[in-house]
This record gives C-alpha cells, sequence and structure tokens, in this order.
C-alpha cells in the first residue's frame, strides 16, 4: 500500500551499550530524554502523521465511538454491597465521564451520601483516577489515592465523612491504599521510590498530627520486592505484604495494638509463595510449600504461624489450580481451575458439605466478587460468557438458592447473545503440547478462510486472560470479524506450570505457542493471512513484536498497546519502574545465560530488513509501567528497516500513562481507533 505523505523520520545518534563483552548498537536511545523539546516535538510528529494517515476514515471512528456509547447504560449504577454497616454504591450519570461514590445507612431506601464525585474533582485535569477508598471503622473517616498524570503515583488524603472536609494535609507519592488501626485514628500507608516508583515503605499516621510526623514502620531494603499493607477480613490483624515474582513474607500485628511491634508470619525463603486469611484463631494458607505446584491450602495456630507448624486442609493436585479462598463464618469458598476452567468450591467449616457451582460452558469467566462481610451465607459471584454479558448475583450457600442482582445491560436493540456462538478450539504448539484458543463470532459465517479475526494473548506472570464478554467487541463481531484468545504459555489458563513453561528460558514457548496459533486458525479456514489480524498489550505487545520479527507473514495487520519492547535495555536499568521486581519474570541480564537469551527475542533488538504488516503502536507519555521510549524507539527503527509499503502508526497519547484516558468514554475514543484501523484494513467503512 502506497502512502503519499511522508512519515517523520526520528534523527539517528548512535550509542553503543556494551555488557558481557557484547556490543549492541542503538541509533535512538536518545529518545529517552522526557525532557528534551527535540523528543516532545519528534512524538508531536508521530501524532500528526497518525492524524494525517487516519483523516479518511475519522467520521466512521467518530461513528464507531458513537456506536459503542449508545450500548452503555450512561445512567449506571453498581450493584450495592454491605460493609460494616452501609451500603456501597458507585453511579455513573447520563454524560458524565466519572464515577460517583455513595453509600446509604443500614438500608438502601435511606438517603443517599456522596462520599466523592470524581467528576468535579477531575475539572481541570487532562486525567485523573481515585483510587484506594479506606473507612475507618467507625465510619467516620475515609482514606484516598487521587493520581492526576497516569503515572500511577498517588497522592494520599483523608477525609471527614461527618463534616465533608477534606484535610488539607496530604502526602505524595504513595500507592493510594491506606488501611486503618481498630482504635480509628491510626492509618498505615504504603510510600512509593521516588524515581522507580518501587512500593518500599509502610508509615503510620495519627489523625489530628501532621504527615511529615508519621513514623517509618517498615522499609523493604530488597528492590526485587514491593510492600503492601491492609486488614485481614476477620478485622482482627493488620498486616504488611512483601511481594515478589516467586517469594512472599508477611508481617502481622493486632489491629487493636497499632503502636505494637510487627512480627514475622514466615520469613520469606526464596521460591516460597504464600498468602494468608485469618478465621477464629487459625490462619489459612494457599501456598505452593513442598513442591505444590498448583499450590494446596494449610492452616497454621495465629500463635505458631512459622512453616513447621502449618498443617495441610486441601492437598496439591496435579490437574487442579487452586488460585483463592474467601473466608465466612461458616463456610469457606475456594476459586480453582482444571482444564482452563474457573471453579468456585464450597466447604462448610462443620464439613458436612462439600459442592461446586454449577457451570456449563466451555468459554466462561465466574469468579468471586466483593465478599466484604464475614458473618454472612451469602456468596457474591460474577459471571459471563464471550456470548453472555456479565452478570452479578447472589448465592445463598445454606439454602442454595441463586439471585440475579444484576445482567450488564446491552443498549442495542438488534442485541441478541443467541445471534453469537463460541468455542474453545486446540492448535498444536511447536513441541507437540496442546494450546487453547477460546473464540466467538456472528452465527451463520463460513469458515471458508475470508473472515477476518483478531487474535489476542497476553501471555506473561502468570496473568490469566479467561474469555469474557464484551460490548464494544460487538462492533467487530457484527462487521463480520472473529473475536479469538490464545491461552498461550505464560499465563496461567491450564495451572501453573503453563505460566513456568512461559517464563525466564522458556519465554520463547510464548510466542511460538502463539505463532502456532495463528497457522492452525489459518489451516482450519477461519481466517488466512490477508484477514488475519494480532493485538497485544503491555507485554503482550512484547508477545506481538517478538512474533511479527519471526511470523511477518501470517498478519495483514497488529496493534501493539503500550508494548515492552526494548527488553534487555530495559531490564539492564535498574533505576526503570519495575525493573529489579521483574528478574524473576524475564531474567536478569547481568547474567550472561539470560543477557543472550533476551537479545534472541527482545523485539527492539531483533527488527529486521523484512516486510512487516500493518501497524499501529500506541503508548503514554506518562507511563510508569512501559515507558514511552520503548515503542517511539521502536516505531523509528521499524520505518527504516521494513521493505514494504504498508502502515506504521505511532499515537502517543500526550496526558495520560499505561492504562490509556482516565474518562470512560475517553476510553472508548481509543477503542473506536483501534477498531477502525481494523475495519479499514478490511475496507469497511459502516
Amino acid at each position: 500500500m502506497i502512502n503519499h505523505i511522508q512519515p517523520p523520520q526520528a534523527k539517528k545518534a548512535l550509542k553503543t551499550l556494551s555488557i558481557h563483552d557484547d556490543e549492541r548498537q542503538d541509533d535512538y536511545f536518545w529518545l529517552n530524554e522526557r525532557e528534551n523539546e527535540e523528543v516532545i516535538d519528534y512524538l508531536h510528529a508521530e501524532n500528526d502523521y497518525y492524524e494525517a494517515m487516519t483523516a479518511k476514515y475519522k467520521d466512521f471512528e467518530h461513528s464507531l465511538f458513537q456506536e459503542m456509547k449508545a450500548r452503555i447504560k450512561e445512567d449506571d449504577s453498581s450493584v450495592p454491597y454491605k460493609f460494616n454497616g452501609y451500603w456501597y454504591i458507585v453511579k455513573y450519570e447520563i454524560g458524565k465521564d466519572y464515577p460517583i461514590y455513595l453509600r446509604k445507612k443500614d438500608a438502601l431506601n435511606n438517603p443517599e451520601e456522596v462520599l466523592f464525585d470524581c467528576n468535579i474533582m477531575a475539572e481541570g485535569y487532562d486525567y485523573f483516577k481515585l483510587v484506594g477508598l479506606s473507612v475507618s471503622p467507625d465510619n467516620a473517616m475515609i482514606a484516598f489515592g487521587i493520581d492526576t498524570v497516569g503515572r500511577r503515583n498517588y497522592t494520599l488524603q483523608i477525609k471527614s465523612l461527618v463534616t465533608d472536609e477534606v484535610f488539607s494535609d496530604a502526602i505524595p507519592n504513595t500507592t493510594g491504599s491506606a488501611t486503618w488501626a481498630n482504635d480509628n485514628k491510626t492509618l498505615f500507608y504504603t510510600v512509593k521510590d521516588e524515581k522507580t516508583l518501587r512500593s518500599d515503605k509502610v508509615f503510620k499516621h495519627k489523625l489530628g498530627t501532621s504527615y511529615s510526623n508519621d513514623l517509618l514502620i517498615f522499609e523493604e531494603k530488597d528492590d526485587t520486592f514491593g510492600v503492601a499493607v491492609y486488614k485481614s477480613k476477620s478485622k482482627k490483624y493488620l498486616i504488611i505484604a512483601c511481594y515478589s515474582t516467586l517469594t512472599n513474607e508477611y508481617h502481622i500485628l493486632n489491629a487493636d495494638i497499632p503502636d505494637g511491634e510487627f512480627t514475622v508470619f514466615q520469613e520469606r525463603i526464596r521460591g516460597l509463595e504464600y498468602s494468608i486469611a485469618h478465621y477464629e484463631n487459625q490462619f489459612y494458607i494457599v501456598t505452593n510449600a513442598d513442591g505444590a505446584v498448583n499450590f494446596k491450602l494449610m492452616k497454621t495456630p495465629e500463635d505458631r504461624t512459622q512453616f513447621n507448624n502449618w498443617i495441610e486442609v486441601i492437598p496439591h493436585r496435579a490437574e487442579v489450580l487452586l488460585e483463592d479462598i474467601d473466608i465466612f463464618k461458616d463456610f469457606l469458598v475456594i476459586s480453582e481451575r482444571s482444564n482452563g476452567l474457573n471453579h468456585i468450591r464450597i466447604k462448610r467449616w462443620d464439613g458436612t458439605e462439600d459442592y461446586y457451582l454449577p457451570f456449563d460452558n466451555e468459554t466462561y469467566t465466574a469468579y468471586t466478587a466483593t465478599n466484604v462481610e464475614f458473618d454472612t451465607n451469602i456468596l457474591r459471584y460474577g459471571y459471563n460468557s464471550m456470548t453472555t454479558p456479565s452478570s452479578s448475583i447472589d448465592f445463598n450457600m445454606e439454602t442454595k438458592e441463586k439471585t440475579i442482582l444484576k445482567e450488564q445491560e446491552v443498549l442495542d436493540p438488534n442485541f441478541d447473545k443467541d445471534n453469537y456462538a463460541s468455542e474453545r478450539v486446540w492448535a498444536t504448539a511447536a513441541d507437540g503440547v496442546k494450546v487453547p484458543i477460546s473464540m466467538v463470532y456472528k452465527k451463520g459465517i463460513k469458515m471458508d478462510g475470508s473472515n477476518p479475526v483478531l487474535l489476542y494473548a497476553y501471555g506473561s506472570y502468570g496473568h490469566t486472560i479467561d474469555p469474557y464478554f464484551s460490548s464494544i467487541r460487538l462492533s467487530l463481531l457484527d462487521r463480520g470479524f472473529i473475536y479469538a484468545i490464545a491461552h498461550v504459555r505464560g499465563g496461567e489458563y491450564l495451572g501453573r506450570m503453563w505460566y513456568e513453561d512461559g517464563k525466564l528460558l522458556q519465554k520463547k514457548n510464548t510466542f511460538t505457542d502463539f505463532i502456532e496459533c495463528s497457522k492452525f486458525l489459518i489451516s482450519e479456514n477461519y481466517t488466512s493471512p490477508k484477514h488475519l489480524y494480532a493485538l497485544g498489550g503491555s507485554a503482550g505487545g512484547l508477545l506481538v513484536g517478538a512474533v511479527i520479527n519471526e511470523a511477518p507473514e501470517l498478519f495483514n495487520g497488529v496493534i501493539a498497546a503500550v508494548p515492552f519492547v526494548d527488553v534487555l535495555t530495559t531490564m539492564l536499568d535498574d533505576s526503570i519502574p519495575l525493573t529489579t521486581g521483574e528478574y524473576d519474570e524475564w531474567g536478569n541480564p547481568n547474567d550472561p545465560t539470560y543477557y543472550e537469551y533476551m537479545k534472541s527475542y527482545s523485539p527492539y533488538d531483533n527488527v529486521k530488513r523484512q516486510d512487516y504488516p500493518h501497524m499501529l503502536i500506541t503508548t503514554g507519555l506518562h507511563d510508569s509501567q512501559v515507558q514511552y521510549w520503548e515503542p517511539a524507539k521502536w516505531a523509528a527503527k521499524l520505518r527504516v528497516y521494513k521493505t514494504d509499503d504498508n502502515i506504521l502508526l505511532l499515537k502517543t497519547n500526550m496526558t495520560a500513562g499505561h492504562g490509556g484516558a482516565s474518562g470512560r468514554f475517553e476510553a472508548l475514543k481509543e477503542d473506536a481507533e483501534e477498531y477502525a484501523f481494523l475495519l479499514d484494513l478490511e475496507n469497511i467503512h459502516s
């Protein structure tokens, strides 16, 4: 495809990067100079080129946005949940981009109390995010965090729910989350390192005092760990969590004694992962101890928490991944996964019942939802599938009665979930392993190789992308697209080993799995290379970048959102946010073995003189997860190396970070941009 608008060309300024007697040449290293006007000018030039190249279908893009927006109930509210005597609700109003947080005392027919109207708070900001709402036990105070840049760096404040006064004293550079001791006046919170943004300190604040006088309670010195602080659901313990990719350590303190000393629950042992939940005089522990790859459940007395006191409750099972537990007064709820599918198991503490909630689909997602009350027989869970909108359900664990509280409304008179079909198929990976693919499409399409397919994957950190419903996605399905999710290794869809086989020195399995899934969809006549598209974001953008270096001929187009593509340079710079905590995922390239392996797949280092698919690359100037310069450098290098006339677009959101725009409708505009790009490549403009 020949275009007559000339793309910008970033200047070259050669920098040689040397380690392990190896040299890499980087012409675009200078783009990481955030304060350099020339860098900003280049990003603006790329944005101008993006606007020029997409001008021909801007009206269609706008109509897509309106179409997506029209399916969403604007005057919507969340299903209320009860906590400590109040019902909590999140509400949206017509024409407004941000949520309103409310509560009602005792009963839902009582007057509402507005905690925060984010529409008012967001005025004057291009980006706004409110997080970490934490109400004091006496319901009189609320702590909260605000980010107005998009860098996930929150300013923490406290508001009186009696007088509505927001205290002027504020602390910057926090995670935005905090938790109250049971005395209603002591608040524990976490602070980030100003440069790396690693959460590394826990402070204690007393109401009525200045934050400048707050006491440092805990500091995490190991730069591969982060910290968090929270309270057990039983409300008895304050808990400091120290976490890395492969190792956990917890410190506990009776929440009635906030000036006491935290004690170590079980000191860290590299490779020992565990999480804790308190019930009566015991702690329950989900752990991989003793080689329990898929995790098991153990318990220990609250006054003897060291590992040698742990007793097995639910043993390790080779075919079942134990993902989480929810503890109630009379019931234990266990979230499991087997053969890729979610299962919710309910056990009475007295041993008289043990059963599973019934689900009968292969492309569904089920999960326990907001269950903050301890003394209740009601379990709230969520359910959706690739064809079924999300439902919020209350399940009475005693009577087994199910109440659907809310099903997501799709405000489209033509929408009927029975018009769509979903299925799960299995591709064969390069090493013979079977890789599942979940897909959805409109009924009646012919599998003759002519269908456009958007294939999505993530494949890192053990994060599983479950098959889920999306009203936005209907804009593709109704125009003939098949949407597919490749459950590649690196996630935990098929258990913990599915993750282990897609990380560190096995990382390339993630990429080859995706390639084989693509070939499968082509060979089975779902699509063809002229109509196959790849989508990935963040670590999924790394996946897309690696795949198109190796097999560009399989795809007509790709979308790489905030892609992590300059793997080596980033992982060798421990001043960049997240780097040190990532060594257990990717490897530490200061070790020559990991360096060579990472170099062999790093998308930026492996750009070749070859044809590439049409490409849309997106980033955010304030991204703290994947710095903007990674996709910017990648786009600049691709422009020089690629030997085709296909479209290459780089779009930088100059006012946002990793998650994109903050308003719900502003975020929809980004979806419309991506869909318009794909549909234009299929010559679909209505």
